[in-house]
Formats: structure tokens, sequence, C-alpha cells
């Protein structure tokens, strides 16, 4: 291979990781709502590059090597965790374009870098909001949200515990604690 084709090939490639990444949704919605700051749109730039100087340093990367990298630079950069299920999927195909690279198929660079251009689609963050109905059977119910807790660090799924009730004897605000603008001091238990 001549340097020039190299290079071409290169450029290619750096072309196709800049166009994974801008069909990217999740680096789009980042982007588009400021999650990286002020300079969201030329950090998702540097992304590109940084992406591609990754995978000429680290020529044999596996896929959860790539899909690490990728997730902690979204998360450093923008602050987000991507969990929508692309980060495979986007780093699959910058996999598969570096191996292209590597074997000098700058066609079959070229021609993944024009599909995922033709797919891009353009995606917008909007508040999801829902109509509330009011019963009167409503009133006393209580909502329960499954989480994961972690308690003496086990993690247990399930329903958040309610608190339990305070008794008389768990803790007692004495007249002379509260104060004359309103605050009320509380004392260590002895």
């Amino acid at each position: 291979m001549m340097a020039g084709a190299g290079e071409d090939s290169r450029a290619l490639f750096g072309a196709g990781v800049r166009a994974a990444l801008e069909a990217w949704p999740a680096l789009q919605i980042a982007v588009e709502n400021g999650f990286g700051g002020v300079h969201s749109e030329e950090k998702a730039e540097w992304l590109g590059g940084a992406v591609e100087e990754y995978f000429f340093r680290n020529a044999d990367l596996e896929l959860d090597e790539v899909e690490d990298f990728l997730g902690e630079l979204m998360m450093n950069e923008f602050d987000t965790v991507v969990e929508d299920g692309s980060l495979p999927q986007v780093s699959q195909q910058l996999k598969t374009m570096f191996h292209h690279f590597q074997r000098g198929d700058r066609a079959a660079l070229k021609e993944m870098a024009s599909h995922i251009t033709q797919r891009k689609c353009r995606v917008k963050a909007t508040e999801f909001t829902t109509a509330r109905e009011t019963d009167e059977d409503d009133v006393d119910s209580v909502e329960e949200m499954e989480v994961t807790a972690t308690n003496d660090g086990a993690a247990t799924d399930g329903v958040c515990p309610q608190p339990e009730p305070s008794g008389p004897d768990s803790q007692t605000i004495k007249e002379e604690d509260i104060v004359e603008d309103g605050w009320t001091i509380v004392r260590r238990k002895k």
C-alpha cells in the first residue's frame, strides 16, 4: 500500500467515525441540550478525533473495550449515561470500520460511511408529561417505585420501604429547643 493510499484510508476512517458519531442519537441529544456545557458542539467534534486516535493506538480492541471507552467519554464530557442500547451498536460500527481500514478496504469504508449518513435521523429530546387523573380512590393510594437499593453491600431489587413512623421516644422536641426565629435546635442523643 502506498503512503498516499494509507493516508486516504485513514481520512476515510476518520470520516466514517464522525459519521457514526453524528448519527448517534445519544450524542445528538447530549449536544443539542448542552449536556457538555457551552462547548458541547466542540466536545462532539473532539470526540471524533479522540475515538479515531483510540483505535490507532489500540489496534486489537474488543467490542466491550470500545463500549467502555465511549461510555466513559459520554459520562466525562457530557455527564450522560447511555442506557438506550445504542452503545453496542455504535461500538460495533466503529470496530467494523476499523477492520476495513486495517485491511485497506477503502470501498467498504466509503460504503459504510455513506450508509450511516443515509440512515441518520434527527432526534429531539422532549419532556414527557402525563395527565394525572384525580379520583377519590387515588387520594389515599401510595405510589411505589421499583429501585435497586444497596443494603449492607448487597443489591436488592424491589419496592422502596416506607419510613418507619417515629414514636414518641424516638425524638422529642422540647419547647426550649425552639429558638425565637422558628429554628429548631437538634441535639445529639446521649
